[in-house]
């Protein structure tokens, strides 16, 4: 008996060619199915730095993200972090990182399923965020590294800043939500179309 793997479906299949028409200076594409765990631990205890030693990071501080490795880590809350990796990781890096926590008071859940991402670049990045979202994106309060977990269009996602002034960012919006920003996104650039 053959055993057919299902087919995966991001949450904005057929959604590059719109974006592919946007004004020059606002730049969006989907990275789907990228791995997603969600790290419960207290910081500085053992068990972070049994997770640190393992993903090779420091965990890192409120409101800021680490995003120079393959693995990258976002702040969420005082003891959470999302740890974003290449697609089809999760399993793998779950259990290196429950293995090297043992039975120390933490939890990893693979939450790859909940949210994708939208890398979101270009001069326009920040004016246009700046429509539908409360976040000051100056770069004197939201310098790279940034990591924020707010509303854009009243649709809840998580901000990280990549790029000086906010020129390049990624948003993780839950899946059921993406279509709704996407198109919220689209919208906010028409004005733009044919200008900057």
């Amino acid at each position: 008996m053959t055993v057919e793997t299902p087919l995966r479906f991001s949450p904005l299949d057929g959604w590059q060619n719109t974006f592919d028409r946007l004004p020059d200076g606002l730049d969006i594409r989907e990275i789907p199915f990228l791995t997603q765990l969600s790290l419960r631990v207290e910081p500085g205890s053992p068990a972070a730095r049994a997770a640190e030693d393992t993903l090779g990071i420091a965990l890192p501080g409120p409101s800021r993200a680490d995003m120079s490795g393959e693995v990258k880590a976002l702040w969420l809350g005082p003891d959470e972090w999302l740890l974003v990796a290449p697609p089809d990781r999760g399993q793998d890096l779950a259990t290196r990182l429950r293995a090297a926590i043992g039975d120390a008071f933490a939890t990893v859940t693979d939450v790859s399923a909940q949210r994708t991402t939208l890398a979101v670049s270009g001069h326009l990045t920040r004016e246009v965020l700046a429509r539908g979202c409360a976040i000051d994106l100056d770069p004197r309060v939201t310098p790279v590294g940034s990591c924020l977990t707010t509303l854009l269009a009243q649709a809840g996602v998580t901000l990280v800043v990549r790029g000086v002034a906010a020129s390049s960012v990624w948003l993780l919006v839950r899946s059921s939500f993406a279509e709704y920003v996407a198109g919220w996104l689209v919208d906010a650039s028409t004005e733009y179309r044919g200008g900057s």
